[in-house]
This record gives structure tokens, sequence and C-alpha cells, in this order.
């Protein structure tokens, strides 16, 4: 495995620290971890449920409503169409809402972290508005998933919302409060954790999670994911790593609090293509 970055992991700790908005495990909501999940391949319709019961028993919505990143954010998650080869239609609401939900991440402390540190490395325009521009492009353009094919995806879309490709594949959907909001509309099913070799089963305050689960009519074998952070919490990181590196695949291996993670970003050109943590091991081990 890759050596740690010292210089990520600092930063990305201070945003932990700093995330004033992230849930508190137990508290603000608690998750339902059940059984291991199985083995299944990308693709399959049917496999193993070794979780009876919903990942989340609880979300305090409350708290969801009345902050306001997370308010924003939740507007922007009906505004795609999830599967790919249908072209996006971005209507003017919806870029309004894109805008509140960036204006409303760029007043936290967070992203104020972010936005400093890609200054000190040249990476980002000093004014915000210009910031804000640039974050627009990397996170909200359209692109086609396939070249040649109608713009169909987004760096948001496939990162928070998740798509699907020709029904039979899950692609994106990283974020805990659209898997929660899906959940709960019973368009997921969740089917287990995922464990790491020699790895006991993870605990319900872990805010890193590997887990398998199904989504209209696939399956994803395995799909990590925070859980309980802030919206902005993982746009900060993501838009991080994306700027620092032009490679198509970036991997950083970064310890937040007692996280051991492998930070993945993927480029579409001037887009984010994907972007995931993997959770590599935890210092409580």
């Amino acid at each position: 495995r890759k050596a740690l970055n010292h210089e990520l992991s600092k930063l990305f700790n201070e945003m932990w620290d700093r995330d004033v908005n992230r849930l508190v495990p137990g508290k603000d909501y608690t998750i339902d971890l059940q059984g291991k999940a199985g083995a299944a391949q990308q693709g399959d319709s049917a496999v193993q449920d070794s979780a009876a019961r919903h990942l989340f028993h609880n979300v305090n919505e409350e708290r969801l409503k009345n902050i306001k990143t997370f308010a924003t954010f939740i507007s922007l998650l009906d505004n795609y169409e999830t599967s790919t080869s249908v072209a996006e239609v971005v209507t003017p609401e919806e870029i309004a809402e894109n805008n509140c939900f960036l204006d409303a991440i760029l007043a936290t402390e967070v992203m104020k972290l972010a936005h400093e540190y890609l200054l000190k490395k040249k990476l980002a325009k000093p004014n915000l508005a210009d910031f804000k521009d640039q974050l627009y492009d990397i996170w909200f353009q359209l692109y086609a998933r396939k070249e040649g094919d109608r713009p169909d995806s987004c760096g948001f879309e496939h990162v928070f919302v998740g798509e699907t490709r020709r029904g039979k594949q899950i692609l994106g959907l990283h974020n805990w409060v659209q898997f929660y909001l899906q959940e709960k509309h019973n368009h997921i099913d969740y089917k287990g954790y995922v464990a790491r070799k020699n790895k006991t089963r993870p605990d319900k305050d872990d805010q890193v999670l590997s887990i398998q689960f199904s989504w209209k009519g696939s399956v994803k074998p395995i799909g990590s994911t925070f859980i309980g952070v802030s919206p902005e919490f993982e746009f900060a990181l993501y838009t991080v790593i994306f700027l620092l590196s032009e490679e198509r695949v970036t991997r950083e291996t970064v310890k937040i609090e007692e996280y051991e993670l492998q930070m993945v970003v993927c480029r579409h050109g001037h887009h984010i293509g994907t972007a995931y943590p993997v959770l590599l091991s935890t210092s409580s081990e």
C-alpha cells in the first residue's frame, strides 16, 4: 500500500475537528449492521441477504432539515435521471439549487480550510466567487460517461446520488444521506457489511463502512462510504485530492481520526468521475 500522506492527513483531521455539522453516532443516528454480506459480483440481481432490517435504524431528520448544508444538499438529490445514456436536463431551478448548496458549504469552516490549503498550492482562485465557479465546473458540469454519448452524468450525480448502467450495474452512490433516504423509501435493500481481511465486524460507531446493497434491481457487491459526516466534509476532501493531481486515478493513503483510508478520486477530463474512501484499518483494532 502507498505510504501515508502526512500533509493531507493533517489537513483532513483539521477538517474533521471543525466539521460541526457532522452527526454523532448513537445520538443523532443509529445503524444496525446485522450480518456479514455474502460473495457477489457486480450486476448480480439476487444475492444472499444477511440483513433483514434497514442499515439505518434511525436518523434525526430535524437536524438534517435545520442544518443548511444538509438541507440544500438533500434538495439536489432528486434532480437527476439515474440511468446513464439518458441525457440530463438541467432546469433553472436546479442551477439555483446547485448554487444555494455551494453557497452553504462555502460558508463552513471545513470548506474554508480546503480553500486556504488550495490557495497555498496555487490551485484555487483567491476570490470566493471564482472558487465557487471552479467547484461548479468540477462537480456539476455535465459530461457523457462514455465517449460521444449525450451528457448524462456529472461528478455530483455519480458520487452522491448514484447512477445505473443498462439496469444491470450500480455506479457511484457513496453518500450516507442518499443511502438513508433511498432505504427509507424502500428503494435500497441493505444486504450486510463487508468485512476486511482479518478484521472482525465493524461497530456501530464506525464512521466509514463497506457495505453491500441492491438498488433499482442491481447489486453493488461492495460500496464504501463515510457515515454521519457533513456534505461539506466529503466535498472538501474529494475536491482537494482532485485538484492536487492530474492523474486519471489518484489514490492517497490518509489517517483521519482512527481510520486509515485510501481516498480514491478518478477524473473525467476537468471533472470528477468518481470519489470514495476505502477503509484500510482502524487504530481501535
